[in-house]
């Protein structure tokens, strides 16, 4: 937690030292459980390198990272072709940030490593609420015969939370057993975020982990991403959203499914650089 990074090690603007910091970023090098294409591993040194490609200063919020107490911790050592000690290890990583009496900002990564840090978070804060923004519903019991998956991690975020303590937007791609189980069990707004402010009044006064797939996004704007899938919102929609939660009580993050090397325009790492900047700025 406490070694030393240049300058490009780390997320613009994200420097603070960790005694210091009210939110510490690190990334999660996984990508074992994705069901098409590989390489969201390759996010957060992507990400990194490219947020030198954008202002510090939010004109939307007013706000500059430099001027707010962010460290970035870099990449965790993952074990390779071990499911549960990754998730293990993230949890570990989560724990240390929140007993610190500080905010954990994770950048995946697949999805299925928003489990590791997810559940710290609720044991910490037994009211706990999240707030999905995906293509996907996440909502399978397996994939392939696997638990443990990118896209289950939303049901196995309802076996530790419970009924109805899940707010999904941008939802539009999953089997028929997925948007049944949403009926019963989530609060699913399917295919855009204009049930945003909605969301917005039930969450209030309740602590939030938000939880943001990038490839809620339409491919057309971020084609960087292992499971595209056509019909998304466009960034302003998903940065309006993204600014509605300034008065939440966002105790938790992650950022995933950036996979940098199928836009080789470089586009889609900016996008994700500019959301999380955004997002960094609403929790701070």
């Amino acid at each position: 937690m406490s070694k030393m990074l240049s300058k490009t090690d780390t997320f613009m603007g994200c420097e603070c030292p960790f005694d210091e910091a009210e939110i510490v970023m690190f990334s999660a090098p996984f990508d074992s459980t994705t069901s098409f294409r590989p390489g969201a591993r390759f996010a957060g040194g992507a990400i990194r390198q490219n947020s030198f490609g954008i202002e510090s200063y939010s004109p939307y919020q007013k706000k500059d990272l430099f001027d707010l107490k962010i460290m970035d911790a870099g990449d965790l050592e993952l074990p390779f072709g071990n499911t549960q000690r990754t998730l293990d290890t993230i949890g570990q990583q989560t724990t240390e940030i929140l007993e610190s009496g500080k905010k954990p900002f994770m950048i995946g990564g697949e999805h299925l490593v928003t489990l590791g840090a997810l559940s710290p978070v609720a044991k910490k804060y037994p009211e706990l609420h999240i707030l999905h923004f995906d293509a996907h519903a996440d909502l399978r019991d397996d994939y392939l015969g696997e638990r443990l998956s990118h896209a289950t991690v939303m049901r196995r975020a309802w076996e530790i939370l419970g009924d109805k303590r899940i707010y999904q937007g941008g939802i539009r791609s999953g089997d028929s057993r997925e948007f049944k189980f949403a009926e019963e069990h989530t609060i699913m707004s399917k295919f855009n975020l204009n049930r945003m402010e909605n969301f917005i009044r039930a969450l209030e006064g309740k602590p939030v982990y938000f939880s943001l797939d990038l490839d809620i996004l339409d491919p057309s704007i971020f084609a960087g991403t292992g499971t595209p899938e056509a019909g998304g919102v466009t960034f302003k929609e998903l940065h309006h959203a993204v600014l509605l939660m300034k008065d939440l009580n966002i105790v938790g993050c992650d950022v995933v499914e950036l996979a940098p090397h199928y836009d080789q325009s470089g586009i889609s790492t900016m996008v994700a650089c500019k959301i999380i900047r955004e997002i960094l700025m609403v929790m701070s």
